[in-house]
């Protein structure tokens, strides 16, 4: 059974009138984090591309890269995307259900916030209110702010030149501290890592470029190729 068909399934348990918030407390108690966590990127990234003001092609694409939606899965996807597009519930009380649904799993809120930072870049601009909308998700997730400024280090240009924000250590930090953040690192990305903690398949190649990321850092610090 795909992951479409399961998200499908849990759309279909909607009353009339409910919203996707119902589906999020619904998916608490779930051992399927991979069906909330799909829902979860869509919904918001629905959200936040009306805080732009319109929504691209570009970030319709990106919803793709990330998810590898095939032609067959593209109506589930869309019926996602439609429902938080015109629920009248805010994006805070998505993100409220939302952390709800993960609780205190750090990785797996900070695995979604990627998602949407994929997203808003897309179609290669940083909008403010994209900026706006993150940071106030970022908030209601409760993130450490130096895991949100990592995020944004390493996908908007210009942000931070410092290869230690991506690895989230202080500019101070010695050789060795950093040297033993990339290998924490390295090891909470490893797609068996992933996968364990429920991210989905179809989201897992994300953490390609979070590697090359990761990885360029430490070679920027330690002066030498990993």
């Amino acid at each position: 059974m795909s992951i479409w068909t399961r998200i499908s399934e849990a759309l279909s348990a909607l009353a009339s009138g409910e919203g996707l918030s119902a589906v999020f407390d619904r998916l608490r108690s779930a051992p399927e984090r991979s069906v909330g966590f799909t829902i979860a990127v869509i919904a918001l990234g629905a959200k936040m591309a009306k805080a732009d003001g319109q929504v691209t092609r570009d970030e319709v694409t990106a919803f793709r890269e990330v998810f590898q939606i095939l032609d067959a899965d593209a109506a589930g996807a869309a019926r996602v995307f439609d429902l938080a597009r015109t629920d009248v519930a805010g994006f805070d009380v998505y993100a409220r259900r939302i952390k709800g649904m993960f609780g205190e799993d750090t990785d797996m809120l900070t695995d979604l916030m990627e998602g949407l930072f994929h997203i808003a870049m897309a179609d290669g601009l940083y909008h403010p209110n994209e900026n706006a909308f993150l940071e106030e998700v970022a908030a209601i997730f409760a993130l450490p702010h130096g895991d949100f400024e990592a995020l944004r280090a390493r996908f908007v240009p210009n942000t931070s030149p410092l290869p230690h924000t991506v690895l989230g250590i202080p500019p101070g930090a010695s050789r060795a501290e950093a040297r033993a953040a990339w290998r924490k690192l390295v090891r909470a990305n490893h797609p068996d890592a992933l996968i364990a903690r429920g991210l989905p398949e179809e989201a897992v190649k994300l953490a390609e470029k979070r590697m090359i990321d990761i990885n360029r850092a430490w070679e920027t610090i330690s002066g030498k190729a990993v």
